[in-house]
């Protein structure tokens, strides 16, 4: 795990200097636009297809399913329970709830878990995400931040149309394919495997792009101390018991609640900026929580 996150660490100090220094005049947003794109629309689909077509669907993604939301619904109750409690205003409760409860599934959690683990683990991270994490963000997620945000008349989108993407549509046509039992041709299965090596190193780049220390704000660190102890410490303790309760094997659940341990989701900052919740805390909660993330993953890696 130190070995991992060191490498990790590396990789996204290099995202981070891009900031610094663009180079070509290329900004850091617009590198990491560009990277994104090309993983979202892209490469994931191809790992999505190349994991799911030969991965155990079954009684076990049903747990994975049940973990994730558990442990994410946890989450929001436990996140407006501290809003209402210190009387925080709407734009910043949003953002706080939103920090808290959702964690960076696979941005981190896919080359983490992979390396740490082993190319097993990317199974359970796509499983959590598809089955969990995402369908999460797009239903409570979004009526999260449009409760919240400054727009009450800008109506959200219908969430289904968040699930005609590409990583969905791969998912789709990946379960069809296992459960037919259709092998992929050798050919095949090669270029997609060339093209999942490339998710993680990318995922971890843009993730570095994505860090801003000028966003750090003293006066947000009273709204960013609930949401350390909530994603980094409460979740992961919580998730290690709901795992007990849907029956993941030993192996399987470590690496299901080390993804779960993950800090918050870079994408809660495009829900900030689209809702009018506050954007400069929820970018303070992702560096934040990424830094000491360092020290958290080790520390439940040991108690896993």
């Amino acid at each position: 795990m130190n070995t991992t996150l060191i490498q990790m660490t590396v990789l996204m100090l290099c995202g981070a200097g891009w900031r610094l220094f663009p180079l070509r005049g290329l900004s850091a947003d617009q590198t990491r636009l560009a990277l994104t794109s090309v993983v979202y629309y892209f490469l994931l689909p191809a790992m999505v297809l190349e994991v799911l077509w030969k991965a155990d669907i079954g009684w076990q993604s049903l747990k994975y399913s049940a973990l994730g939301c558990s442990t994410i619904a946890l989450g929001i109750v436990c996140g407006w329970l501290v809003t209402k409690l210190f009387k925080f205003k709407n734009p910043q409760a949003g953002a706080v709830i939103l920090a808290a409860a959702y964690p960076n599934v696979t941005y981190l959690g896919l080359p983490v878990l992979e390396q740490t683990f082993g190319p097993w683990a990317r199974s359970v991270v796509i499983q959590l995400d598809l089955f969990a994490a995402a369908p999460m963000v797009f239903t409570t997620g979004i009526a999260l931040a449009g409760y919240y945000g400054a727009n009450p008349n800008d109506k959200p989108k219908s969430a289904l149309g968040f699930f005609n993407a590409p990583p969905f549509w791969a998912a789709a046509l990946a379960v069809i394919l296992n459960l037919n039992h259709i092998d992929a041709p050798f050919w095949l299965a090669g270029l997609l495997q060339k093209l999942s090596a490339a998710v993680a190193p990318l995922m971890i780049f843009s993730l570095g792009l994505a860090l801003s220390w000028q966003a750090i704000r003293f006066k947000n660190l009273p709204y960013i101390l609930p949401i350390i102890a909530l994603k980094l410490l409460l979740l992961p303790w919580a998730a290690m018991h709901i795992a007990d309760v849907v029956q993941l094997r030993e192996q399987f659940k470590a690496a299901a609640v080390l993804d779960l341990a993950m800090p918050s989701m870079v994408l809660g900052v495009v829900l900030c900026d689209r809702y009018g919740l506050d954007s400069s805390l929820y970018a303070t909660a992702v560096t934040m929580t990424t830094a000491l993330s360092l020290l958290s993953l080790p520390f439940w890696f040991s108690v896993l």
